[in-house]
């Protein structure tokens, strides 16, 4: 990595070499730059993040304790406030990510304006949050860094070596708010040579993890809606290779595959594959298909039929085309797409459940490990999810299980504030905080995710902020409900100035203009009123 003084010697060489005309170029600005800008291409963070990912993964192998976590973001902004406060709180941005959800692309950055999670957005808006949120994140290392080149200067200037050093030793030792992001790329918007164009896209603007499902890519639904319809394995992997040679393609060789399976909730297939041979992944996805022995003479003209066990069968197959799988092969599909997938290209699965429930995602993973032992999870803890009803139900029927006297609550009305506070309402909001770190433990999750939070907390903020503004509260509203709080926790963000580059701007114009310099900075400057 580039240090201050390495920075500074190189152009220095460079001023030697071809500088006979920069007398105006102080090498110490030139090199306080460099070392601002760690990162000058998009390909330069899939590389560096694609590292990280495969540490952070090798070491949850050896200590399931060791998990990760994101929360979803759909602007730069969020995506820097977020590591900020993880630095700010924690010290480091070690094993925290940044999810980039489709579902909040489609709903929040669409020029269609609002549309639900169907791959009906542009699909250009992703690459291009991509390179936003980098941009954001980026530009909060140049605002840290001019913070302590500040202090590097008024040392100095002061003839404090030691101080100095001190400074300096910071900023060779800073750990850069540029993390991991996991990018949805739904299922591909669609042909493999499409994924294959929108990936290379992606990786450009730093993406080092693709998250690819196995929806059809034209019929594709949230994966807690209904309706959803998988593809045959061929279509799947096809795809997969598609992200992976995109990935060796660009030189970023530890690019991550997630691979998604919606298998749990979806009971369509668009189309039957072809088995070679019986027993292949064709044959077996085909044997799950729904169907009803018939005799030859029950055959309609050009109806398509399955030969199984000697017998013909009919599938059942809808007015749209689509194919519908027996019921109850859910868990079993599960497994098999995982599999499959990890036996073909896939880094980590991640599995789209109903309720989040360790036992039941562990039961799926175990069955995944008995094939492939180093088997992790991507699992979604996702907002449209009940967290507290689910819970509150899960810890009712453990009561029930061990004996314990729940007379005093009804299942079926568990959401009741009047049960908030209770000794079972305690009990499941403990699952709830323990929730990431059993299934970790006990489920193979690797990385633990919020795809929507974001979402929530914007629209939950604003209503609060609107709700007093608007009404009795006025001005109060802003000023205790917001303003008074950035300045008791001490969030950066209420310097806004500051926090937009301001203070780099005027550190810049100081080095273009010199003396000339109009800065913004001063005592006529508001943001004096927060130091």
């Amino acid at each position: 990595m580039t240090t201050y003084a390495s920075a500074l010697e190189h152009v220095r060489a460079v001023k030697a070499k071809l500088g006979g005309t920069w007398g105006a170029i102080h090498p110490e600005d030139a090199a306080r730059m460099i070392v601002q800008n760690r990162f000058r291409t998009g390909l330069d963070i899939a590389k560096y993040t694609a590292g990280i990912l495969r540490r952070d993964m090798a070491a949850y192998d050896a200590d399931s304790s060791k998990y990760t976590q994101s929360l979803g973001c759909w602007h730069g902004f969020i995506a820097q406030q977020k590591m900020i406060a993880n630095k700010k709180y924690f010290g480091t941005t070690d094993r925290k990510y940044i999810y980039l959800s489709g579902w909040m692309v489609a709903a929040l950055r669409s020029d269609f304006g609002p549309l639900p999670d169907q791959s009906m957005h542009e699909k250009t808006s992703v690459p291009a949050l991509i390179e936003e949120i980098y941009t954001f994140l980026r530009q909060a290392d140049a605002r840290e860094l001019n913070d302590l080149f500040r202090a590097l200067q008024k040392a100095e200037d002061a003839g404090d070596k030691a101080k100095a050093a001190e400074v300096e030793a910071k900023i060779n030792g800073f750990q850069t708010h540029v993390v991991p992001i996991i990018a949805d790329i739904d299922a591909g918007f669609g042909n493999e040579e499409a994924t294959y164009l929108l990936t290379k896209k992606m990786i450009e603007a730093g993406a080092a993890a693709i998250q690819i499902e196995n929806q059809v890519s034209d019929a594709k639904q949230c994966g807690h809606q209904a309706g959803k319809v998988t593809v045959p394995h061929e279509d799947f992997l096809a795809k997969i290779n598609a992200v992976r040679l995109a990935f060796l393609e660009l030189g970023i060789d530890e690019g991550v595959i997630v691979a998604r399976t919606d298998s749990e909730g979806a009971d369509l297939t668009q189309k039957i594959p072809v088995s070679k041979k019986k027993g292949d992944i064709a044959s077996q996805y085909i044997s799950y298909l729904d169907t009803k022995e018939i005799d030859i003479s029950e055959a309609a003209d050009d109806e398509i039929l399955i030969k199984r066990d000697g017998k013909l069968h009919r599938p059942t197959r809808l007015a749209s085309g689509l194919y519908q799988f027996r019921e109850g092969t859910q868990i079993d599909r599960v497994v098999l797409d995982c599999v499959t997938s990890l036996q073909n290209g896939a880094d980590m699965l991640w599995i789209e459940t109903p309720t989040p429930n360790v036992a039941e995602i562990a039961h799926m993973v175990n069955r995944v490990k008995e094939i492939v032992p180093n088997a992790k999870l991507v699992y979604n803890n996702s907002p449209s999810f009940n967290w507290t009803l689910n819970f509150r139900q899960q810890a009712y029927d453990r009561w029930v299980k061990a004996g314990k006297d729940v007379s005093a609550y009804d299942r079926a009305k568990l959401m009741d504030a009047k049960y908030d506070g209770t000794e079972l309402s305690n009990d499941a909001d403990e699952m709830i905080r323990t929730f990431q770190a059993d299934a970790a433990r006990e489920a193979g999750v690797f990385h633990h995710l919020i795809t929507l939070p974001t979402y929530h907390t914007a629209a939950l903020s604003t209503h609060e902020l609107a709700k007093g503004y608007f009404g009795e509260l006025g001005m109060l509203a802003y000023v205790g409900g917001v303003q008074r709080k950035e300045i008791r926790e001490g969030i950066a963000c209420v310097k806004h100035q500051n926090m937009a580059g301001s203070d780099i701007g005027d550190d810049h114009k100081e080095m273009f203009s010199g003396d000339n310099a109009l800065k913004a900075g001063g005592t006529a400057n508001t943001m004096g009123q927060f130091s």
